[in-house]
């Protein structure tokens, strides 16, 4: 499932904005790049939570 799932990301990827939403933290110095997504995190979190719920009923 994990894989299947991945697979679709992967080759979803460019038509799938997940990454780059508002509130995905991103800050590029010369010596430094910190990429931390945070929104992207809270989504995914949500969409799981509501998908296993879902199953479980």
């Amino acid at each position: 499932m994990l894989a299947l799932i991945g697979l679709f990301v992967w080759k979803l990827g460019d038509r799938i904005p997940l990454g780059r939403l508002p509130g995905d933290f991103y800050v590029q110095k010369p010596n430094l790049s910190f990429y931390f997504p945070l929104t992207t995190c809270l989504l995914l979190s949500a969409v799981l939570t509501l998908v296993l719920w879902l199953l479980r009923r």
